[in-house]
């Protein structure tokens, strides 16, 4: 809630993660029409079963590069924007885009990181079977746990990827220990946002025609979305400035504290 309030004091926030939607469906786009392109615009010629795997795996893996860095480099600007904030400086979309473009080779290098380990995970998914999307589903849940402060930690620390990922590990693991339940959930709200601003606006829009009761959903859910990351990343900002003794006014160490409750 201390998050929600943060961005309401600076709605402009929320231009990043609505740029980097933007961005990620017109990389799927173009993604997508080059492939129909390839096979001449026949569908029928697309068969999944017949690809050629290196090529088809070395596409994947440019889609999670473009797609790590486009999440990442806006992720950043709402980064350095909340640190402004917390500082009491002004606070513009400028400087916060200006910010990661002086961090472009740091964001690459973690996007290079961050696409290796997903091609590996899809490559151990598609071809271990219902064991390799257990294994799969084990490691995302330890990926995004020690992820956690990458963002924050590339931004200001100087650091390479696998030091960065390092670095957010062991901050984890001196704060909150073994301590993994979370007593926060933002994909929680996420999903209960979704469900009342996206379907009412569903059925309402049905009535006229069903394209604009999907259209109107769609857009409900994008805007949503958009707000939670913000949130999300407002968030992550403020936890990490608070354990590297750093804190901000607007979360006390007793928040911070009982983010995570310890495994019993």
């Amino acid at each position: 809630m201390t998050s929600f309030k943060v961005l309401r004091e600076n709605k402009k926030l929320i231009v990043f993660p609505i740029l980097s939607g933007i961005s990620i469906v017109l990389v799927i786009a173009s993604f997508v029409t080059a492939m129909f392109a390839s096979k001449g615009w026949d569908v029928e010629a697309i068969n999944v079963g017949e690809r050629n795997q290196p090529l088809y795996y070395f596409i994947i893996f440019c889609f999670y590069l473009v797609n790590y860095f486009i999440v990442v480099f806006f992720n950043m600007a709402l980064i350095h924007c909340s640190r402004l904030y917390f500082q009491g400086e002004e606070v513009t979309i400028k400087k916060g885009l200006q910010f990661s473009m002086s961090r472009i080779p740091s964001i690459f290098a973690w996007a290079v990181f961050a696409a290796t380990v997903g091609l590996i995970l899809r490559i151990i998914q598609e071809n271990v079977g219902a064991l390799g999307k257990f294994i799969t589903g084990l490691i995302g849940i330890v990926w995004s746990i020690a992820t956690f402060f990458v963002v924050p930690i590339i931004a200001y620390e100087n650091a390479g990827p696998l030091d960065a990922f390092k670095r957010s590990t062991k901050l984890m693991k001196e704060k909150w220990g073994q301590s993994l339940a979370a007593n926060f959930s933002f994909g929680l709200i996420q999903f209960l946002g979704i469900l009342v601003v996206a379907v009412p606006l569903f059925f309402a829009g049905s009535i006229i025609h069903p394209i604009l009761g999907v259209a109107l959903a769609f857009a409900g859910m994008m805007i949503v979305i958009a707000i939670i990351s913000a949130a999300q990343t407002i968030f992550v900002s403020a936890v990490y400035h608070n354990i590297t003794g750093d804190p901000v006014k607007q979360f006390t160490d007793q928040q911070i504290e009982n983010l995570f409750e310890t495994k019993r």
